[in-house]
């Protein structure tokens, strides 16, 4: 037709269609107006079906062309409004549907109407009685055919039946594609006709008014047109309802089809039997349906007993096939997880976990840590995952704690259908979690990055919270709310534990909600290690709080101090109303205000305390005036019981701060003479700004002004401070450091090849002052340079910069190099952890400290849990190696970590184990916190930090402050952490409360830990004698258990230094009880004589190891004196104590925690920088430098 068009002239195009102005390229998009006007034509049929025309040039002619005008005729018409258009189709078959229903109402009136006893037979006939034929044994065939049918009813019907044929014809019209035959021998057509025709053609012949039709027949249609308005319906709403749903509907439909027809079919078959009722016909029906069959009700004729048989012939054929169908339906729906309900969605509060797999220790790791906190009882888990549920989720899933709250969807966060099944829209949050155990790390987080995009498009106001693993990849997910970089986290927390002992435990206790595990231990540490394992962090505004409100108008430390003196709460942080960043120790200078957001650490928050007052403690504190505060008896200021989330009673001491006058304390002498206590300077309320300095109570900051006769007149590379200058990714924080004035060429940071710029090969060759940090890594990635970072801060003193040496397994790109040939004395060489020689020469015998971080192509394994072996291996070699050397290894699964440092007959460790597990019984978030490695910060996994980006979505802080105590974040005016070390000089502070008071009042310092490392008798120390399995196996008692293993061990909070016997008195002591429990049927000398053979076969072990090292050391033209293989600290343990109570006593070697104020916060108010020196001991600070300081 489009060609038609084309061949018309131009005056008789003139005449019949609308003129257009000459055409221009414009009028034509797309189409050159160089073609000609018939190949146009065929060129816009293939092109579009949206064009109404177009008009072409040709020649001086104007020829309007219109295109698929096929369409616009009355067929089309009609088919697009009675089948393609689907709100116009679904409106024609809700239309049908309502008059196949009305068709088998009226069916049923009639049948209540009609009465055989008056007569029966053809319209305007004479009638016969019903009951002249009521004894024959005949069947009398009219009482089947003729009915008795009113004439409004039977007007009624035929105009019913002559719209439903017109319909139907109509319908057979418009779908006709070639083949008449397929449309009339479909069963729906052939039902229309048996139920319309006949009415119909009683309008012409009134005698056929009486004949019966099986209009009952129009249930089934109406069934077909029920099912083709749902479709139409789910296509029109564009909504995807559940195929479980339409599956039951179906079989509904089919059970009521079969029922009504079997009901109407014997109902009136039997008139010309035993004359049955509607109802009973019904009750037959369904006694029959249900294979009960009683009996009572039977049909008598035999066409009704035929009509019995055809229905439960099609029954069994029908029905099977629709429960089938069911059941695979079901069965799927199992495994999909179905739909989140959106009533509930609308009433209830419900959050979504994303996953791109689903382990066991994952789910329960977000499911404790989530549910622990109160106000997130009544919420639901929806977790959505693309692989069908494991079969460890799904036992967890059906226990009731877990059933009743947590719905499993399988999908796909990429489908809006799936989130729309898990109602993204109305969720709280939505937690997108990454694959750690995928081999290629980078796919994992393309996959996360996908995931936020997603959501993000379907529902834009849902929060964020995602965990990506490469920091190169976190620009791409910034707009989230909350974002957890793992290798960030990770590198920067294994350097400061080289630093900051143990801070990786620091951390993950903090992160984690703990209830105060281990109190039932009959061994101290454990207690008190487990007891301050429950604080957290917390924040409340200062105006309504009652820790912090009286110091309003008062300096930050002197809050601080004073909180931790009177309530036991540690003021970490604050953040200012209208500046919404957070600064931690933001120091003396910065007065508390009442719209001051405080941040403190504590066993619970405030809200859940309860302040008991004692005034007869007050008293009896007053009447000891003359005494120091925490002279009395050790016992903790505050009792904490927790019971599930209770009430934490606090029981105040002394609430009332005394004059300064009297609280002036003096300062110890110098020369230590007198028996009066030393006392410690007051925390000022208000800093004094012109004598209160920063200041560094273990190193003198005056040293990077040192002159070259400090460094024996050798040439000395001066260090500046800057930002460094490349970065080896997008969104990396700037951080002040301390650089080269150059960038050092890329052959000078290969530690063992020699270059034109210097010759060592070696560590030793390069005469390092300080001991060496080694990092075992597969690959140099991005987040390595987070390692590198913390470590070459500028607030970190010179004279403690530790050489860095990366080992890695494979070659660093050139990107890399380029991002750490600022930093000085950061080297990297070619090797691997399980090869002795490349150990010995990146210089393992001068290092303090051995980072091995868990390699990507070894993340996953076959087995669960064994992707750790090669590391745990390779460690334990080293350990035997070097027992010296502090390993700090990262591990894949945290339940691995008992493996470390294993030793085969540990009884102390066998009890430690069923301490585990019996905590794990108890629903302890952190069973596994009692394992030494972890307790002493050997050891730490990243699925650890897992929670810390649960805990931020009630905590909407925590990775703030997270990422400002690991230095990730530099924010003005916020401190830092750092670590101090108690030595015999400073134990006459003596408890952690003076010490508390000693920090705020010299350099505003405020710690928030203890470190501490104890001496303890294994029983089977590779330098010391084993104990056979079999003496322990016969200990019952738990107590007796670990009295067995342990030694004498240090009170940290009641006993005096006096009673700490030295380390070899302690072993004697442990050598006379070992001796007591040993064998009874052997004697002293014999034992004496096994423990002496085993002694000599430890050292010739020992003895074995070291000349092995030795022989390869020389090999490989290294100097052997610094291997000593003697010196191991394996007889000690070591934990972590965040926020002691203040009368916990101090002891030898203790490693303090300390959040130190920035120092150049001062910089801004004065317009400089000033430098102190101060001493190494805990004594007064003497300012003694001020220079300016050159950034």
């Amino acid at each position: 037709m489009a060609r038609a068009k084309l061949k018309n002239s131009p005056s008789e195009s003139n005449s019949h269609v609308k003129t257009v102005p000459p055409a221009t390229t414009e009028d034509v998009r797309g189409v050159s107006p160089l073609l000609p006007a018939r190949r146009m034509g065929s060129l816009g049929s293939d092109v579009g079906q949206r064009y109404c025309g177009a008009a072409v040039v040709r020649g001086l002619g104007k020829v309007q062309v219109e295109f698929y005008v096929n369409e616009n005729t009355f067929k089309e018409r009609l088919k697009l409004f009675f089948i393609k258009n689907q709100r116009s189709s679904l409106r024609i078959r809700l239309f049908n549907f309502s008059l196949k229903l009305l068709t088998c109402l009226l069916y049923i009136v009639r049948v209540l109407l009609d009465n055989p006893e008056e007569g029966i037979g053809c319209w305007e006939c004479e009638k016969q009685n019903y009951t002249l034929f009521n004894q024959s044994t005949k069947i009398n065939w009219s009482h089947i055919f003729w009915v008795d049918r009113k004439l409004p009813l039977w007007a009624v019907q035929v105009s019913i039946a002559l719209i439903s044929f017109l319909e139907t014809m109509l319908l057979i019209y418009l779908s006709y594609k070639g083949n008449i035959w397929e449309q009339i021998f479909r069963i729906s057509f052939i039902l229309e006709m048996i139920n319309t025709v006949p009415f119909i053609i009683t309008i012409f012949w009134p005698p056929l008014r009486n004949l019966f039709i099986p209009v009952f027949l129009n249930c089934w249609l109406a069934k077909y047109a029920l099912e083709n308005m749902i479709n139409d319906l789910h296509r029109a709403i564009q909504r995807t309802q559940s195929a479980m749903f339409n599956q039951v509907l179906i079989l509904i439909c089919t059970l009521l089809c079969l029922v009504f027809t079997g009901t109407c079919g014997i109902q009136h078959l039997e008139r010309a039997g035993e004359k049955l009722s509607l109802f009973k016909s019904f009750y037959f029906c369904i006694v029959t349906f249900s294979t009960v069959g009683y009996g009572d009700v039977t049909p008598k004729i035999w066409p009704s007993q035929l009509l019995v048989v055809i229905m439960i012939c099609v029954a069994l054929v029908v029905l099977p096939l629709q429960f089938e169908e069911l059941v695979y339906l079901w069965m799927e729906r199992q495994k999909s997880g179905g739909n989140y309900s959106r009533h509930r969605a609308q009433t209830e509060k419900h959050v979504v976990l994303c996953v791109s797999s689903l382990k066991i220790d994952l789910l329960m790791d977000f499911l404790n840590e989530f549910y622990a906190h109160p106000r997130l009882q009544d919420y639901y888990v929806v977790i959505l995952c693309p692989t069908e549920m494991d079969i460890q989720v799904r036992r967890v899933l059906q226990i009731p704690l877990w059933s009743q709250r947590v719905i499993y969807l399988q999908g796909s966060a990429l489908k809006d259908q799936d989130l729309m099944r898990a109602k993204m829209d109305n969720g709280e949050a939505c937690f997108i979690l990454s694959s750690r155990n995928e081999v290629d790390r980078t796919a994992a987080d393309h996959q996360t990055i996908l995931r936020a995009w997603a959501v993000k498009d379907f529902a834009p106001n849902c929060p964020l919270y995602v965990q990506i693993l490469k920091p190169e990849n976190k620009f791409h997910v910034k707009f989230a709310d909350h974002v957890v970089c793992e290798e960030e986290c990770k590198y920067a927390m294994l350097a400061l534990n080289c630093v900051c002992p143990a801070t990786s435990t620091l951390i993950t206790l903090l992160v984690h909600t703990s209830r105060g595990e281990g109190q039932e231990s009959p061994e101290q540490w454990q207690r008190m290690y487990g007891r301050c394992s429950g604080n957290e962090v917390y924040h409340i505004r200062m105006g309504d709080s009652k820790f912090f409100m009286e110091y309003e108008g008062k300096s930050f430390t002197y809050a601080a101090f004073h909180a931790h003196k009177k309530y036991g709460v540690c003021l970490i942080g604050i953040r200012r109303e209208e500046n919404k960043s957070i600064l931690l120790n933001p120091g003396p200078r910065h007065i508390m205000a009442a719209s001051d957001t405080c941040f403190y650490i504590n066993i619970t928050k405030e809200e859940n305390s309860a302040f008991i007052f004692k005034q007869a403690e007050k008293q009896k504190k007053k009447g000891f005036a003359g005494r120091g505060t925490y002279d009395g008896p050790s016992r903790l200021p505050v009792h904490s019981i927790i019971a599930s989330m209770g009430t934490v009673a606090m029981d105040l001491q002394n609430t009332e701060c005394r004059p300064t006058n009297s609280s002036k304390l003096a300062l110890p002498a110098e020369n230590g003479s007198g028996n009066r206590r030393p006392s410690i300077a007051p925390v000022l309320e208000l800093a004094d700004t012109s004598s209160l300095l920063p200041c560094d109570l273990l190193s003198d900051q005056s040293e990077d002004e040192m002159t070259q006769s400090d460094e024996e007149g050798s040439a000395v590379v001066e260090y500046v401070k800057g930002y460094p200058p490349n970065s080896p990714y997008i969104g990396s924080s700037p951080t002040l450091c301390h650089l080269l004035p150059e960038k050092a060429p890329f052959c000078c940071l290969r530690l063992d090849k020699g270059c034109k710029h210097n010759s060592f090969e070696d560590a030793k060759a390069y005469g390092f002052k300080n001991k060496l940090i080694i990092v075992s890594a597969e690959t140099a990635g991005n987040g390595l340079y987070n390692f590198i970072v913390p470590l070459r801060a500028y607030y970190r003193s010179r004279k403690e910069l530790n050489p860095i040496v990366l080992l890695l397994d494979n070659k660093p790109e050139h990107h890399f190099l380029e991002a750490i040939c600022c930093f000085p004395m950061v080297y990297y060489m070619e090797g691997t952890i399980d090869n002795l020689d490349s150990l010995l020469q990146c210089g393992i015998i001068y290092a303090d400290n051995l980072v091995v971080v868990d390699k990507e192509s070894t993340m996953s394994a076959e087995e669960d849990y064994m992707a750790d072996a090669k590391t745990i291996v390779n460690v334990q070699t080293m350990f035997r190696l070097f027992p010296s050397l502090s390993i700090i290894t990262e591990l894949t699964h945290p339940s691995n970590m008992r493996f470390m440092q294993f030793r085969a007959k540990d009884s102390y460790s066998l009890a430690l184990s069923k301490l585990e597990k019996k905590e794990r019984e108890n629903g302890s978030n952190l069973a596994f916190m009692f394992r030494l490695p972890f307790a002493a910060g050997r050891v730490f996994s990243i699925s650890m930090l897992d929670t810390l980006l649960y805990q931020s979505f009630v905590k909407d802080y925590m990775i703030t402050i997270t990422r400002l105590l690991l230095g990730l974040d530099t924010t003005p005016g916020s401190g830092y952490l750092c670590a101090m070390k108690i030595t015999e000089d400073d134990l006459w502070i003596r408890t952690y409360g003076r010490l508390f008071q000693k920090l705020c009042s010299s350099s505003a310092e405020i710690p928030i830990g203890i470190y501490r490392t104890e001496s303890h008798m294994f029983a089977t120390s590779e330098s010391q004698i084993s104990i056979n399995v079999e003496d322990c196996e016969d200990t019952k008692d738990v107590k007796e258990h670990w009295g067995i293993k342990t030694g004498h061990h240090r009170n940290s909070c009641s006993s005096d230094q006096s009673e700490h016997p030295l380390l070899r008195r302690k072993s004697m002591q442990w050598a006379r009880r070992l001796s007591r429990k040993g064998n009874k049927h052997s004697g002293k000398t014999a034992e004496w004589i096994s423990q002496q053979r085993l002694s000599l076969y430890r050292r010739s072990e020992r003895q074995e190891l070291s000349e092995l090292v030795k022989n390869r050391m020389k090999h490989l033209g290294l100097p052997t004196t610094g291997y000593d293989e003697m010196n191991d600290h394996q007889n000690t343990l070591s934990y972590v104590l965040i926020n002691p109570p203040p009368d916990t006593r101090l002891e030898l070697n203790d490693i303090v925690y300390l959040i130190r104020s920035d120092p150049l916060a001062h910089v801004a108010n004065d317009g400089h920088s000033r430098k102190s020196s101060c001493s190494n001991k805990l004594g007064p600070c003497n300012p003694e430098t001020r220079d300016e300081t050159q950034l």
